[in-house]
């Protein structure tokens, strides 16, 4: 068994913890909090009863460098950088599920999560977590930073098409829905009930933190800048997300590659899902599992219409820092993932 920690003790360390239930050679040894310390995990997530009793600590670098090989840092941004900058000098490999690591540009990082980043030659080392794209970065990497639940639903179906140059680069067109937990547990007005329950509404318009996200790994696939635009929308559910994203052929290309691309790159990912022809996602067939779901639309009057839909809390970010933890450390990559959504 492989020694880890959880930094933080919301959704995503629950997440963390119901995974590795599953896995047989991830072992989380320690959870350090700073709301619950000295409540047993279970008393603050019961579905974890039976599964984990581990003891909320307060946070103690030394700890985790005494006793484990891994740490997940499951915080708010602006809080892992001090913690990463530490914990990956003594020899222990970092997942970090926050936004500190995900942009290369420091004055990026800055400009969006008005926060000082205060080890930025630390984000070349950092290798960005989306392991369909970055496979072989991820097995060597000290640093992992997981993907955001939002870019990690259309940056999977949209990069195999650009770097083919099927579509075109200008003008793309991404709209989300997510349900709350993406929100995370704090108490927000916003994520209330009589705000959320019976209504949708659009939120971030034009000034989303994800955006830059979008931007930088959209323009590494299309080896030029790409335009854009990105919506996203809270609906009235716990978890899900689904992408609509909006693209036109490059001329000379036929609607089949769209398709054809897509099989090509994901036919044999274990966690990709290319649906048939005329079938389009649902939040519910991914709900609680590792799994992204594509449909695909194209016609030969150059309209691309791809869309995706992932489990915010699972691919969009403990499962896939569970699939990141599994590659860093040279385990099966499906080790603890490999089981279907639940429905209904």
């Amino acid at each position: 068994m492989i020694p880890a920690a959880i930094i933080g003790d919301g959704y995503t360390a629950a997440e963390l913890l119901r995974l590795t239930a599953l896995h047989g050679e991830l072992a989380i040894n320690h959870i350090f909090s700073t709301e619950n310390i000295g409540r047993r995990i279970d008393q603050v997530y019961p579905h974890l009863h039976g599964y984990s009793r581990l003891l909320c600590e307060a946070t103690d670098l030394e700890i985790i460098k005494r006793d484990c090989q891994a740490a997940f840092m499951a915080l708010p941004h602006g809080l892992s950088v001090p913690i990463v900058m530490e914990l990956s000098k003594a020899g222990v490999k970092c997942i970090d599920l926050g936004a500190d690591f995900r942009l290369k540009d420091a004055a990026i990082y800055e400009r969006y999560y008005e926060t000082v980043h205060e080890a930025p030659y630390l984000l070349a080392e950092a290798v960005y977590g989306l392991p369909e794209l970055y496979r072989q970065e991820i097995k060597k990497a000290d640093i992992v930073a997981n993907p955001g639940c939002f870019p990690t639903s259309a940056i999977l179906p949209l990069a195999p098409l650009l770097r083919e140059a099927v579509i075109s680069s200008e003008n793309l067109v991404i709209d989300s829905k997510s349900g709350v937990s993406g929100a995370g547990k704090g108490l927000k007005a916003t994520s209330m009930f009589c705000e959320v329950n019976e209504g949708i509404r659009a939120y971030g318009v034009g000034t989303h933190r994800h955006g830059p996200e979008f931007a930088q790994e959209l323009s590494l696939a299309a080896g030029t800048q790409v335009s854009m635009v990105f919506t996203p929308h809270l609906v009235p559910m716990n978890r899900g997300i689904l992408t609509t994203a909006y693209a036109r052929l490059r001329p000379g290309k036929l609607a089949r590659e769209v398709r054809q691309v897509l099989e090509d790159y994901y036919g044999q990912e274990p966690f990709i899902r290319v649906l048939p022809e005329g079938v389009m996602p649902h939040t519910k067939w991914v709900y609680g599992s590792n799994h992204v779901d594509i449909g695909i639309y194209a016609d030969e009057g150059g309209t691309v219409i791809i869309v995706s839909a992932i489990d915010n809390l699972t691919k969009g970010a403990s499962g896939q820092a569970i699939q990141n933890f599994n590659l860093v450390m040279g385990l099966e990559e499906t080790r603890g993932l490999l089981f279907p959504g639940v429905h209904p």
